[in-house]
């Protein structure tokens, strides 16, 4: 059974699924939940003054996730669970919280594919291959 379980979102359309999936995964087992979100890393190159309205954007980026996940949060009957919110790669940050917090079960959202997209590297496919636990993707249309 899952113990300790780690659902990643957007904070887009679907979040709210992903968010509802794993809290009735978790009521079933009993089990611990954290929410995560990963701010995208945005790279900028330090030239002078430019350097802090990019720390600026980014610590409002921050500050904005982490209202839209404790809404979210509240909305899904989960107002008491941890919320976390990093910044940097997403991929290699989903991979770190799940090893960090010795999840077992990684939730995130999955949408269709087709055409050329098939070809990329998705987030999904990379955490499903590079997490130290089990992952499930929710299908989002």
């Amino acid at each position: 059974m899952y113990r300790n379980i780690l659902v990643v979102v957007d904070l887009g359309e679907g979040s709210d699924l992903v968010a509802e999936r794993a809290r009735e995964i978790a009521g079933a087992c009993g089990a611990e939940l954290a929410l995560l979100h990963v701010v995208e890393y945005v790279p900028v190159e330090p030239m002078g003054e430019t350097l802090l309205p990019a720390v600026q954007i980014e610590e409002e980026l921050r500050q904005r996730a982490e209202q839209r996940l404790a809404e979210l949060a509240g909305r899904v009957g989960l107002p008491h669970v941890r919320r976390d919110v990093t910044e940097g790669n997403i991929k290699a940050e989903i991979v770190r919280a799940a090893q960090e917090r010795h999840a077992d079960l990684v939730v995130l959202g999955s949408r269709a594919r087709r055409g050329p997209s098939i070809l990329v590297n998705f987030t999904e496919d990379t955490v499903l291959h590079a997490a130290p636990c089990d992952i499930l993707a929710v299908r989002l249309r």
